[in-house]
């Protein structure tokens, strides 16, 4: 089986989960291609193992000081070259097209007439999910920014939908975790707006990741560039994480137990609604601002709750390998098995012995 797999590039989240499925995909001796769009090619890192990928400007969101920008978005944006994109990719050599929200291989699939299979937590709000700023802009742009004719849909519960559980792959480490050890991750934030957020926490050690051309020492505060094993290793020894509402690596904080501060994106429904999520099932606090009280009060009074989530992106896997898309009741199959595999730990208030039992929907 021949696959096309498009890779919204524009986070890291969606390249960790495409770095999964990919592992599981050529276990099943599937012959994948991978197209990545949202960067410059020369912004992404570590990507020997997907292959000769291609690299498309695709449709990039603009953000400043922590807010979604969407009148400089349209105004950055290349329509022409986008749809040229779409038009002249040629999908008559694959058998199945997947896309984790990535616009210009879902399109082209839409027009080509060829399968296409939405993996990633965006296609999760084609269901009745906890939403927050959700007004017609923004669910029109969930709804419409990569189409899939079948949808794989990931959140931390299922809130009695067809969906799955995280893609979370955790890296474990033999070295003790930190009490005091914070990793922070808040690539929407201006770098001086978080240092002078973190400078006055000096009782507590922050790691922090972001555009940094070398390592830099700031006191209680270490300024990391991008790295995915450094970042990893530094996520296992920590005893909290401070980071956006990404869905990626408050997934992978969970499923450590680490405990979680998010602060969403301003004006962006995906991590406003995410935050809410995440409040509503008491696995993390969020805010709005760089908030000290907040900070403060999480740092020295919550604890981090741990869901052990299944392979899902082998299960997933598994499922494409026997085109389980061309049989309905293999999807519910597929939900039922994972959430029954989900575990918590002792002092979680989750429940997850009771898989959801809402009719699938074709989103």
């Amino acid at each position: 089986m021949k696959i096309l797999y498009g890779v919204q590039g524009t986070g890291n989240g969606h390249i960790s989960r495409a770095r999964a499925m990919n592992k599981h995909l050529k276990q099943y001796g599937l012959d994948i291609d991978f197209l990545f769009s949202g960067r410059d090619k020369d912004k992404y890192f570590d990507m020997e193992e997907f292959g000769d990928w291609r690299c498309c400007k695709g449709l990039t969101f603009l953000h400043q000081s922590g807010k979604l920008k969407i009148m400089q978005t349209l105004k950055q944006a290349s329509p022409l070259s986008f749809l040229n994109d779409i038009r002249t990719l040629d999908l008559s050599a694959y058998d199945v097209v997947l896309t984790d929200f990535e616009p210009i291989v879902s399109w082209a699939a839409k027009f080509q007439k060829k399968t296409c299979i939405g993996i990633g937590h965006q296609y999760a709000f084609n269901y009745d999910v906890p939403r927050r700023g959700n007004n017609f802009v923004s669910s029109s742009i969930m709804k419409h920014f990569a189409p899939a004719q079948i949808s794989l849909g990931l959140h931390w519960h299922h809130f009695n939908q067809p969906i799955l559980p995280p893609i979370a792959e955790t890296h474990h480490t033999n070295d003790a975790t930190e009490k005091n050890k914070i990793l922070v991750y808040l690539g929407f934030e201006e770098v001086d707006d978080v240092l002078q957020y973190l400078e006055s926490f000096e009782d507590y050690k922050f790691v922090y990741y972001g555009p940094f051309s070398e390592y830099e020492s700031h006191g209680h505060i270490k300024l990391k560039p991008l790295s995915r094993e450094g970042f990893k290793y530094d996520l296992a020894t920590s005893s909290g994480v401070i980071c956006n509402a990404g869905f990626e690596l408050a997934s992978e904080a969970i499923q450590l137990g680490k405990k979680l501060l998010v602060k969403p994106l301003a004006g962006q429904l995906e991590q406003l609604s995410n935050a809410k999520a995440l409040e509503d099932l008491g696995i993390a606090k969020s805010m709005n601002a760089l908030d000290r009280d907040t900070t403060r009060s999480w740092l020295d009074n919550f604890s981090g709750k741990s869901i052990t989530y299944p392979d899902v992106a082998k299960s997933i896997a598994h499922w494409i390998s026997e085109k389980g898309w061309e049989r309905p009741e293999s999807k519910e199959m597929l939900v039922q098995s994972l959430w029954k595999s989900v575990k918590t730990d002792a002092g979680s208030k989750l429940c997850f012995n009771k898989p959801p039992v809402a009719q699938l929907a074709s989103a």
